[in-house]
């Protein structure tokens, strides 16, 4: 279908072509090249943290960083149901336990209440996710993780460049998750990066993203040398053609968060004004989110979306529950009550939404959703 409205739109500009460009006319070094060691040093630099490593995607970016942790057969890992299944696939990946908690209907985020009575002595780590780029309440939840001496590895994958407080989401934890797919806050198609301040983590993630491989320094592609192989690795490299394209987005990462915070202000003033039946969350005081998606709740959710479908505008659920899936119910035999996430997912609705989304096209999508509940 040709949507009226599509559901995101990828920015890109001049610069994002010329920097891809001139790694294809290098003619060599499509991969390993110097762009990822550049592409790297910008997002720890934005971030502020010790190290930055890149991914081929935040899922493989999620699997390695607790293999590097250590995570493994006999642990439990606390995650949100409501969130991308890779949050949740992740700990089975290294052959430990996810373990679910309920989120708080503020951030959407894990809620630290129901957090603290799922600790048990195998509990290893937690992963809270920044749901749609606004941060959880991670000041809390790292208390928690502080207090019982566990790890947290913050699913940044959809908040670069979002705050609490003034400090970067994806700080606070022992390490944080990035994802860089196509509607992601800065995207390169497919990619993604682990970031930490722990020098012996990122040594170990080296080796992970690249076959257990001993490179000491030295690229696989220009030496003689023969490198050993220490441990278990996998191929989770990106290209330098990704990094290319990263480093273009890097660039006007800002801008494109201003873009969005703007088009997030227009959705929400016309809402109020115009949909009254439609919840438009709000952020806590001291937090900036980046609105990577644009979710609202509303009442009869599948009847707007089909009605919003038939006049081709898309519309998406940001997320169906995990622990509700065939794989999660079915296969591994979950039986959990999660009240506060499956009521938010019953209700939960993204909008069309990204970077220069026009007032005209918001216009659309509002008056549409106006129409449906007779406005």
């Amino acid at each position: 279908m040709s949507w009226k409205v599509p559901l995101f739109r990828i920015y890109w500009d001049q610069d994002d072509v010329d920097r891809v460009t001139e790694v294809i006319r290098s003619g060599a070094y499509w991969a390993n090249g110097p762009q990822i060691a550049l592409f790297e040093e910008g997002i720890r630099r934005y971030l502020g943290t010790g190290h930055a490593l890149t991914f081929s995607s935040g899922t493989s970016a999620l699997h390695a960083v607790l293999q590097a942790a250590g995570v493994g057969a006999g642990d439990e890992v606390i995650v949100p149901s409501f969130t991308f299944i890779a949050t949740a696939n992740a700990p089975i990946f290294v052959g430990a336990r996810p373990v679910f908690a309920d989120i708080e209907e503020t951030t959407f985020g894990i809620d630290p209440e129901d957090l603290a009575r799922r600790i048990t002595p195998r509990t290893r780590a937690i992963i809270p996710v920044h749901y749609g780029g606004c941060p959880c309440r991670i000041q809390e939840i790292r208390e928690i993780a502080s207090d019982h001496g566990l790890l947290v590895i913050e699913d940044a994958a959809e908040a670069f460049g979002a705050r609490v407080r003034g400090k970067r989401a994806g700080t606070f934890g022992n390490a944080a998750v990035l994802s860089f797919c196509q509607n992601k806050i800065l995207s390169t198609g497919e990619g993604g990066a682990v970031v930490t301040d722990d020098p012996e983590w990122h040594r170990r993630l080296q080796l992970i993203r690249s076959h257990g491989r001993n490179e000491e320094g030295t690229d696989y592609f220009s030496t003689t040398a023969m490198q050993d192989y220490v441990t278990l690795g996998y191929n989770f490299r990106i290209s330098s053609l990704t990094a290319a394209l990263g480093l273009a987005q890097l660039s006007k990462v800002d801008h494109l968060i201003a873009l969005r915070r703007a088009a997030a202000e227009t959705y929400r003033r016309e809402l109020h004004r115009r949909v009254p039946r439609c919840h438009v969350p709000e952020a806590p005081e001291g937090f900036e989110p980046v609105y990577q998606i644009f979710s609202v709740r509303v009442p009869e959710r599948d009847g707007l979306s089909r009605h919003l479908e038939s006049r081709k505008i898309l519309t998406k659920v940001y997320f169906p529950p995990v622990h509700l899936t065939h794989y999660y119910r079915k296969v591994l035999g979950y039986d959990v009550s999660l009240p506060v996430t499956e009521r938010v997912s019953r209700e939960i609705l993204s909008l069309p939404f990204f970077p220069g989304i026009s007032p005209e096209e918001i216009e659309t999508v509002v008056g549409e959703m106006s129409l449906y509940y007779g406005g």
